[in-house]
């Protein structure tokens, strides 16, 4: 067979992850859905088990997934045009639903235009690509997320026109800004506003004061942008995401609706020009079909939601559950980068003992995830939790059970 050679060195190429430690374990599949039963949340089942489990590993942090809703205006949407656009969006792929939804998120960020991609990985493609030149410099932060990175490679960013900075080390990126070559144009300062691996957030009040200096210094432009992913709708007061609790806003945002909104899609949001540049230039906007119908129909409906006095009760049940998640974990001694969203890492720093507390807790029935190098810097050896709405007293307590048994 003309695979045999291939195969073969894909076989060794996966080995060695495997032998360093850094290979991805089988994926778990979900088989079944069981709605809250007081006094706990949800639970899920999984291929082979007999069991249901708890899910502290997942994205959606308002616990939107399910609501009655979202899914009928779903299904409206899809009965009403198909399950999907039969074209891309400048060859008639474009649905009423689409337009709706970039107003939608345009409106709720206060940005004059939003334009959404199947999600933030190739919306932060599609932005690059789009404002990418020859004379442009990209600065960002030393943990920033692989789609930023990507980002800056795909669009061929050359090595000379970037500099990283430590993590949130806003000294070191004045420095690189006193840095930049004088033949460059157009300077672009990237981070993410939640860091999805530690659950703190961008000092972005400080990011933009120390920049203001250097804004005329540039032909066109030093702008920011912020992934902000896993901040807007489950972080701030008003649930914008790391604008609202920083209270400072970036250029650009990049944002998504799978996680808080417990939809699908990305989107970037900023100027009516920058807006028109992804449409003509950005290839991950042009050449893929964009999202369903259903999908834009079920995010807007969510988009609603959280704008809501409900979106309010919502997001204050998170912040109250993540307040009980870490105060238990400072009650038992253990480490933790503090903060108040709802990403939260207990910090274990070794490999075999990471491995077989999460394990534990999938013997306790509660989904968690556990960070190795790459994900995480070498020795940084990570447990994520990531707390819901939909998660109740109760089930904090079951994790912090579990975490009772390890403590030192």
């Amino acid at each position: 067979m003309s695979l045999e050679k291939l195969n073969e060195a894909l076989r060794r190429e996966v080995s060695k992850l495997e032998g360093e430690g850094r290979a991805k374990a089988r994926e778990r599949v979900i088989v079944g859905y069981s709605p809250p039963k007081p006094p706990y949340g949800p639970r899920y089942r999984l291929q082979d088990s007999d069991r249901d489990y708890l899910r502290m590993n997942s994205n959606s942090y308002l616990s939107l997934s399910h609501d009655p809703r979202m899914l009928e205006a779903a299904d409206e949407a899809a009965q009403e045009f198909g399950v999907g656009p039969g074209a891309v969006r400048f060859i008639d792929g474009t649905f009423s639903h689409h337009v709706e939804l970039e107003n939608a998120i345009a409106d709720f960020l206060d940005r004059p235009a939003a334009k959404i991609f199947n999600s933030a990985y190739t919306a932060n493609l599609g932005l690059a690509l789009a404002i990418q030149t020859k004379e442009t410099y990209w600065i960002g932060d030393e943990l920033n997320h692989n789609c930023i990175i990507r980002a800056m490679r795909i669009s061929n960013v050359p090595r000379e026109n970037k500099a990283i900075y430590p993590h949130n080390d806003v000294g070191a990126l004045v420095a690189a800004l006193e840095g930049v070559p004088s033949s460059i144009r157009r300077v672009v300062v990237i981070f993410d506003g939640i860091f999805s691996m530690r659950g703190d957030n961008a000092p972005m009040e400080e990011i933009h004061a120390a920049i203001e200096p250097y804004r005329d210094r540039f032909a066109e432009g030093l702008v920011t942008v912020v992934d902000d992913s896993h901040g807007i709708g489950a972080y701030g007061p008003r649930g914008r995401g790391t604008e609202d609790h920083c209270g400072s806003r970036a250029d650009v945002v990049v944002g998504t609706f799978g996680k808080a909104f417990g939809v699908n899609g990305g989107f970037v949001a900023g100027s009516e020009e920058v807006v028109e540049a992804i449409r003509q230039r950005a290839d991950t906007y042009i050449y893929t079909n964009p999202l369903s119908v259903a999908d834009c129909a079920a995010a807007r409906v969510a988009l609603e939601i959280a704008d809501s006095e409900e979106g309010q009760q919502r997001l204050s049940k998170l912040h109250a559950r993540v307040a009980q998640f870490r105060e238990g974990i400072e009650a038992l001694g253990m480490e933790s980068i503090p903060g108040p969203h709802p990403v939260v890492p207990l910090l274990v720093r070794e490999s075999q003992k990471t491995k077989d507390m999460v394990m534990d807790f999938y013997e306790s029935g509660i989904l968690v995830v556990g960070l190795a190098f790459p994900v995480v810097p070498k020795g940084d050896d990570t447990i994520r939790f990531q707390i819901n709405a939909a998660h109740t007293e109760a089930d904090v307590d079951l994790a912090l059970d579990v975490l009772k048994r390890w403590k030192a």
